[in-house]
């Protein structure tokens, strides 16, 4: 009952690649038994980018497998679908009716598509507020995001802040964990590992995929260590298992990388087998869904009857 509560949520976006595991997965999970943690599916949120129903409930279903064959323990983290908890839209609109325009338009995901002279819908300029709901729904105290998205977290805490002025003391105010990996995990060009790059390395890649991956990693001539492979190496072997390696092949880029490669699969490899075995069990990953949707649903509705109790809608 001490614990403090986590909240994350993850995109269904398709295959996820090492950068991924390093910088969210792997943090989330690690976390998991030393917080009360929420990890949720925002399929509402999705919406925006995925207009295709079979799609979406695929990539819904193989996000989910993804976290519980990366390791995420459905006995500590409640893992649900964002859709299956109504109160997360209905406390969305109730945060609209005290929530102005202009705040709105400072929000980075609008600005950048205004920017683009991109087609803004609805979604995509009112999205920070489905946001806030999603956080401020489970008292939720950290929030472990990307520097690039710590705004999420600001927009939570205003808005919790602006809800308590107006109707007494109601929410917490969550604070970012900021995840510096995300910035920092490399890709096979050395910039930011992302899929918009195609700088990849698949985290549940075959043997033959991460090796055809890692070979592909660019390297220059300038000395005897690659710098990306060395980089991406880091990421399973220390600095004082990596340096005898890299001093007796220095130069030797075919051999540096074939070690690389070895050393992610031999990490992958369990995480793989795990994987699989859960795919293999597509209804047990539906039904961890389903309960983790109760037991969030349990705790938003229980919230969202102080809500409504306060702003005067429960008679």
């Amino acid at each position: 009952m001490d614990k403090k509560t986590l909240l994350s949520g993850v995109k269904p976006t398709g295959q996820p690649h090492l950068g991924n595991y390093f910088g969210m997965m792997k943090p989330c999970i690690e976390m998991q038994h030393d917080y009360f943690s929420y990890l949720f599916i925002p399929d509402l949120h999705a919406l925006m980018s995925v207009q295709n129903g079979p799609e979406m409930r695929d990539l819904i279903l193989n996000l989910a497998i993804d976290y519980l064959g990366a390791g995420l323990d459905p006995e500590h983290t409640i893992l649900f679908k964002q859709s299956d908890v109504p109160q997360h839209p209905e406390l969305t609109w109730i945060f609209d009716t005290i929530t102005t325009m202009p705040y709105l338009m400072r929000a980075h995901a609008f600005k950048d598509a205004e920017a683009k002279n991109k087609e803004i819908t609805v979604g995509v300029f009112n999205y920070p507020m489905l946001m806030a709901a999603d956080i401020l729904l489970y008292d939720t105290d950290v929030v472990p995001v990307g520097q690039d998205q710590k705004q999420h977290v600001e927009f939570a805490r205003d808005t919790a802040l602006k809800f308590n002025n107006i109707y007494s003391e109601t929410f917490k105010l969550p604070e970012a964990i900021i995840q510096e990996a995300v910035a920092v995990v490399p890709g096979t060009d050395g910039q930011k590992m992302s899929k918009s790059y195609k700088n990849t390395i698949p985290l549940f890649g075959s043997r033959e995929e991460i090796q055809k991956a890692v070979m592909g990693i660019v390297t220059d001539s300038s000395g005897g260590r690659p710098k990306n492979v060395h980089a991406i190496h880091r990421l399973f072997k220390s600095e004082a298992e990596l340096e005898p390696i890299y001093t007796q092949n220095e130069g030797n880029y075919k051999v540096l990388k074939e070690a690389l490669a070895e050393d992610i699969d031999a990490f992958i490899a369990p995480l793989r087998e795990r994987r699989e075995s859960f795919a293999a069990q597509p209804e047990k990953v539906k039904e961890i869904i389903r309960e983790g949707g109760d037991r969030a649903r349990e705790v938003a509705e229980a919230k969202m009857k102080d809500v409504r109790q306060k702003i005067g809608v429960t008679l």
